[in-house]
């Protein structure tokens, strides 16, 4: 059974940062695309990080430049590195995952339980 666990979520100050962390079972997880999902109170959902089996990695505008989304296939883990966070950077952060397609429009087939990241002074 594949499972997604995220880890790292808080609140912190506008300005500072965190570091979510993804841990991945019951997967072959290195032919996985990997990504991170946001949704804040109104909001529509939002891919803000994804990053493929290949490696690359893709942002939405929004985090471009502040958030870093890695891997490391020898401990199943993905992170998402935010920097310089914002009030509007408030959602709750979900892993996603799906071996052959992953995108703003059609998530991954597999969702972990999605961690709350508050940004507020």
């Amino acid at each position: 059974q594949v499972q997604l666990v995220e880890s790292g979520g808080g609140l912190v100050q506008p300005g500072g940062s965190l570091s979510l962390s993804c841990a991945a079972s019951g997967l072959m997880f290195s032919i996985y695309h990997i990504g991170w999902y946001r949704q804040a109170p109104g909001e529509q959902r939002e891919l803000v990080a994804a990053i493929r089996n290949s490696g690359d990695t893709s942002y939405s505008d929004s985090v471009k430049g502040r958030f870093t989304i890695s891997r490391d296939n020898a401990k199943n883990t993905v992170s998402l590195q935010m920097n310089n966070l914002k009030p509007e950077d408030t959602a709750v952060y979900f892993c996603n995952a799906d071996q052959f397609r992953l995108s703003t429009a059609w998530p991954g087939a597999y969702w972990g339980q999605g961690t709350q990241v508050t940004v507020s002074s």
